[in-house]
């Protein structure tokens, strides 16, 4: 007689346990005792966190049983990096590798003099502390991943922090860049934006891997805050190696009169999630939340979002664009909610997915909760194919299918990138998402 045994459940906490903690701390220069009691906080969250399960609603149609933390741990520091660019001119580019600062360069001499401060989060937490501790990591995790940033917080090493202070424009992009190297790395990149009243800032965050093959473990947030009259321009692109589980988390805050625009795109990893959960909390305040996915060969992407409006008289508008090539699968879960003070709110929500192939799935949950009684709220989702008419259109005048098809995805697209302000950024997203087709026609 044969029996057979059921697989072991993954590890809750895989190789990030109790005495690896300890090690972490150890291994940290001289930090605020506040902070440190943070992470043994945020350890203990993690620690007696379950991982999602299949019938929690929070992680419907994602795949669960690759959320696995075994065989992962934070890697040694690295000697050498990729190239590091965002294809245009910058204020200053910081670069993070394993999770350490390995370069940095301050391009626009004013911007000190002007009070700008770019610099790592370690140097922020001892010379800016009020600064940090009031918007580091201070809105609770609400969409589902709350071991994960549990985890986030605990083994946390360095990330990025970038303050702009009342009045003060910085014209050219700050770039910052964190990659993952080594096999069975786990990094934990962090960047944190805080425009002061009237301030005006564009950060683009670049995560990457130096090898497409590695097993890595990436999970990642960000803190964006927009004081009164403020603007932000975030754009977080994402390329970790194919191989790679990575998380990721946005916060933004918008106060009076402020506004942010936040523009995601998503490339790399096996299983990627975004959660992005964006509060209005004064009269004016605008949140622009954007993104664009290319989904190739059986990768996944789940997102979720969240728009929380708070106050009387304020906008928000989300639109999440996705192709799918192959056996490629996207999950879409993003509700509106509207407080019942918040009346006036001009809340959008829409989820577009453009099918390449016939074996993609692509699943989409928007939704509502509405507390007021004069507000302007619509949402939606659409999931299509290439309209054949215009295939044979441009096959008619001499362009091969595949280049055809490549030219109507990027039609698709550009809906979102138009909405950016800088034609050079435009113009180098493009090219990011052309060399992403590139490589899928060359794995055909």
């Amino acid at each position: 007689m044969t029996t057979t045994t059921a697989p072991l459940p993954p590890a809750p906490v895989g190789a990030f346990t109790r005495a690896a903690f300890e090690a972490h701390l150890a291994s940290l220069p001289p930090l605020p005792e506040w902070w440190l009691a943070r992470k043994r906080a945020a350890f203990e969250r993690f620690a007696a966190l379950p991982l999602p399960v299949r019938t929690d609603e929070a992680w419907r149609f994602s795949n669960v049983s690759g959320l696995t933390l075994d065989g992962f741990a934070p890697p040694a520091p690295a000697r050498a990096v990729p190239f590091a660019s965002i294809g245009i001119s910058k204020a200053a580019r910081l670069i993070f590798a394993n999770g350490r600062l390995f370069s940095r360069e301050i391009l626009a001499p004013d911007l000190g003099r002007r009070g700008v401060v770019v610099d790592t989060l370690q140097n922020a937490l001892r010379e800016h502390g009020d600064l940090v501790r009031e918007h580091l990591l201070a809105q609770p995790a609400r969409l589902g991943s709350g071991k994960f940033s549990a985890l986030h917080e605990a083994f946390l090493v360095d990330g990025a922090f970038v303050h702009v202070p009342r009045g003060v424009e910085v014209e050219l992009p700050i770039g910052i860049f964190s990659f993952a190297l080594g096999d069975h790395a786990a990094v934990f990149p962090h960047t944190l934006v805080v425009a002061d009243e009237g301030a005006r800032v564009t950060v683009i965050d670049y995560f990457g891997s130096q090898d497409d093959t590695e097993r890595q473990l990436a999970i990642g947030a960000n803190d964006l805050y927009a004081g009164h009259g403020a603007r932000i321009t975030y754009v977080g692109k994402q390329d970790w190696s194919h191989q790679a589980l990575a998380l990721q988390s946005n916060s933004t805050v918008v106060r009076r009169d402020a506004g942010v625009q936040s523009l995601n795109v998503h490339l790399g990893a096996r299983q990627a999630r975004h959660e992005s959960h964006s509060q209005l909390q004064a009269p004016g305040a605008n949140s622009e939340m954007l993104s664009l996915t290319v989904a190739r060969d059986e990768q996944e992407f789940d997102q979720r979002t969240l728009q929380i409006h708070q106050a009387p008289n304020t906008r928000s508008d989300l639109l999440y664009k996705n192709a799918l090539l192959q056996r490629a699968r996207t999950i879409f879960s993003g509700l509106i909610v509207v407080d019942p003070d918040a009346q006036k709110t001009d809340a959008y929500q829409s989820n577009r997915n453009l099918m390449l192939s016939d074996e993609a799935d692509a699943n989409s949950l928007p939704g509502l909760e509405i507390q007021a009684n004069d507000v302007r709220c619509t949402h939606g989702a659409t999931t299509s194919r290439i309209d054949p008419e215009q295939e044979f259109y441009l096959q008619a005048r001499g362009i091969p299918k595949r280049a055809a098809d490549e030219l109507l995805t990027f039609g698709f697209f550009e809906e979102v990138l138009n909405r950016l302000s800088q034609d050079d950024l435009h113009a180098a997203l493009r090219t990011l998402i052309q060399t992403k087709f590139a490589g899928e026609k060359a794995a055909r």
